[in-house]
């Protein structure tokens, strides 16, 4: 979910439906320069998360950047930091960082042995794969984070870095493993509907938490439904995306680039509303507010919204 987790939508969300306990904000790397740069306290600064639980996550493989970067989080309020253990992307991995660190499970202990031991005044949290290339590796990386019983929590992606985001989750290893953990376990993988959420919660208990991407992109009001709160009324959504545009707008200082990333949330969004694969293609040739604003129009007026997202972005992944 890079750069859609921003603040504009965080805020833009919080403000239309709520429901989330927390906001895992954009991953940061931090550098062996002592201080995050101008672009990163743009997410970071209070005053952009006022009003929200947010949680920052921090992407790297050397301890001293992690363990400087955790104690400036905490210094501007934060209460939480994550590792990020999860990501796949291509850039990131060929580092040794994000799931690429998965590789090296005795480095990686050397890592966590550090920060864990740096008597850090901020919680530490983990989000982690399953593995590399193999589900045989994840009883290796299951006893590594079991040394760690004051984690604040670790988050499991059923899936392998090499899977990316295709086919379906391996569910049977979280299922394997869930009870062995000495930390509180969270969620993450092709949780879509209600349904889903409650599934979840009933199949493992205690969770600490489920942490939900794509489908928030796709139906903004599934964690208020799943609090027993109302689904999205088309005017929502509509009030709720111009909203939105018009934050991106301001944070990015022009249309162009705001529209690129309204793009982005369509791939997800449309699958909100019943037929509008086609008319959704029109939005993503848009050049100008004019053409954006007549393509949007035209599948409010024109496509009725579903009761759940249609997880229609998995075959697109795959």
């Amino acid at each position: 979910m890079e750069g859609l987790t921003g603040f504009p939508f965080r805020r833009v969300h919080a403000h239309f439906f709520g429901g989330a306990d927390a906001y895992y904000l954009p991953f940061v790397t931090p550098t062996t320069l002592p201080r995050f740069t101008d672009r990163q306290m743009r997410e970071l600064a209070p005053d952009v998360n006022i009003g929200i639980r947010a949680v920052p996550q921090l992407l790297t493989r050397r301890a001293e950047d992690f363990i400087w970067a955790a104690k400036a989080l905490a210094d501007l309020g934060y209460d939480e930091v994550n590792l990020n253990l999860g990501c796949p992307a291509g850039t990131v991995v060929a580092k040794g960082k994000g799931s690429g660190f998965l590789r090296e499970p005795a480095e990686l202990q050397h890592f966590l042995d550090k920060i864990f031991g740096a008597d850090l005044p901020i919680a530490l949290s983990v989000k982690t794969r399953i593995g590399w290339s193999s589900e045989n590796e994840f009883d290796l990386l299951a006893d590594v984070y079991n040394h760690y019983p004051q984690m604040k929590s670790l988050t499991i992606h059923p899936r392998l870095r090499t899977d990316f985001y295709k086919g379906d989750i391996r569910e049977k290893v979280f299922q394997q493993y869930f009870a062995s953990f000495v930390m509180p376990i969270g969620f993450n993988g092709d949780v879509i509907t209600v349904s889903d959420i409650e599934k979840t919660n009933k199949t493992y208990q205690p969770l600490a938490h489920i942490m939900v991407g794509r489908a928030l992109m796709a139906d903004p009001a599934l964690f208020r439904k799943a609090k027993g709160g109302a689904p999205a009324s088309l005017k929502e959504i509509e009030n709720y995306y111009d909203a939105l545009l018009e934050s991106y707008c301001v944070a990015f200082g022009n249309v162009k680039n705001a529209l690129m990333r309204m793009k982005e949330y369509w791939f997800f969004q449309h699958n909100l509303f019943e037929g509008a694969e086609r008319a959704v293609k029109s939005i993503y040739k848009a050049k100008s507010m004019t053409d954006y604003q007549s393509a949007k129009q035209f599948i409010f007026e024109n496509c009725e919204l579903k009761q759940e997202a249609y997880f229609g972005w998995k075959k697109d992944l795959g």
